[in-house]
């Protein structure tokens, strides 16, 4: 078995390289999904919505979804790698995540993930690269508002 010492430039070269491949890691965004909201979306204000079923989340935002909106936090990102880190909080039915594009043509030249499987207690990564634009994102299984996203 043959054994390789390297001097000390070379492996701090080496350790320099292992930091640059780090930086390379997607950023990891976590969004924590309570009954017809995001929290993080809302600036953490839990509203106690009980839904038991979509449908009572179509009633709620149709009486309070444009307020909330309107007051709802933009998030601001930078063109890169990202995770979506999204639970499910106690909400009594599966839940999903969608990203994509704000508006017919940005949804057809921006990237976009989404997928289901959100059952209570449970926390799923969604993986992009974003690209400068503007995107919204929500939950169509418990459904929240377009939440917007700005990546520049």
């Amino acid at each position: 078995m043959k054994h390789f010492h390297l001097p000390l430039t070379a492996a701090l070269l080496a350790l320099g390289m292992g930091t640059a491949q780090a930086a390379a890691e997607p950023t990891v965004i976590h969004l924590n999904q309570v009954g017809c909201q995001f929290l993080e979306s809302e600036h953490d204000i839990n509203r106690g919505y009980t839904p038991m079923t979509a449908d009572d989340c179509r009633k709620i935002n149709a009486e309070t979804g444009d307020k909330r909106l309107a007051e709802a936090k933009v998030l601001n990102l930078q063109p890169g790698r990202y995770v979506f880190r999204v639970s499910n909080q106690n909400v009594p039915y599966e839940l999903g995540f969608w990203l994509r594009g704000d508006g017919l043509a940005a949804r057809a030249l921006l990237p976009s993930v989404s997928g289901g499987g959100l059952v209570t207690g449970k926390t799923q990564d969604y993986e992009i690269e974003l690209k400068a634009g503007e995107y919204v994102y929500s939950c169509p299984l418990n459904p929240t508002p377009d939440y917007k996203l700005v990546v520049r």
